[in-house]
């Protein structure tokens, strides 16, 4: 029996120490009815405590170490200096110059990269969270026009709230969550026995390329912005069902231009 899909990330959780009281007790009593859960989590206890013990550490030959040695030998030792040294540490500097401009480059673009990569952890986390809490939502309704004023004054920000039930994703209800920071609205669809969990908030960072879709710990992450707002929906089904989730929503969702 293997262990369920939706239940992976919370076993690593409880394995690494990462998970708060609630959701620790919540995965423990899930591994005392699941068999398969149980067993994925005795089967990673057995794998630290077999990588951790001294009989696995191995000790490089003596020959290695010897080879080392003598190669930093060899380059402590003072090389002739070029006829033009002068004109050589100035291109060696050029080219330290040139190095440390590529490496400051580097941060600049790879930092957003990373922090995109915090919120996408963030938010599937979110997600997971609202399937074992218990609290998957704070107004549970199929009626639009009751999700969005229960929203207006708990949130700075009023998402559309479309129907989607003829196409496939009906409309759970609707929660506040912490999302990047600050309170934000999850509206909650269903797509047959699977959850979409739509977090939304202002657009402050401004999304590279407007969209990106992002797969992570078995669930997908689809972002994209519209009308100065930031939509991320979070799901297990198949990528392209989300991806179908993201063009209804926006198809029955009003033209914020107008």
């Amino acid at each position: 029996m293997s262990a369920c899909p939706d239940k992976a990330l919370l076993i690593h959780g409880l394995l690494d120490g990462e998970l708060d009281a609630v959701n620790a007790a919540a995965c423990e009593a899930h591994l005392k009815t699941c068999e398969g859960c149980n067993a994925e989590y005795q089967r990673l206890v057995a794998l630290r405590e077999t990588l951790s013990a001294p009989s696995v550490a191995h000790r490089a030959p003596e020959r290695l170490r010897a080879n080392i040695e003598a190669m930093i030998a060899s380059e402590a030792t003072p090389q002739p200096q070029p006829r033009h040294g002068r004109r050589t540490a100035g291109y060696a500097a050029t080219g330290a110059l040139g190095a440390l401009m590529a490496a400051g480059l580097a941060v600049f673009v790879v930092l957003p990269q990373v922090a995109d990569n915090g919120l996408e952890r963030q938010l599937v986390a979110s997600h997971v969270r609202s399937l074992l809490a218990n609290h998957l939502t704070d107004v549970a309704t199929s009626d639009q026009h009751v999700i969005r004023p229960w929203l207006n004054g708990k949130v700075d920000v009023a998402p559309p709230v479309p129907e989607l039930a003829p196409e496939g994703f009906p409309l759970v209800g609707g929660r506040l969550d912490y999302i990047d920071g600050r309170v934000a609205p999850a509206i909650v669809y269903r797509r047959r026995a699977h959850t979409v969990n739509l977090f939304v908030w202002p657009d402050d960072r401004r999304l590279v390329n407007g969209a990106k879709t992002v797969r992570r710990d078995g669930y997908t992450v689809v972002e994209w912005t519209a009308g100065g707002l930031r939509y991320a929906a979070v799901s297990d089904i198949d990528p392209g069902d989300l991806q179908h989730f993201k063009a209804v929503f926006e198809a029955h969702s009003p033209d914020p231009s107008h």
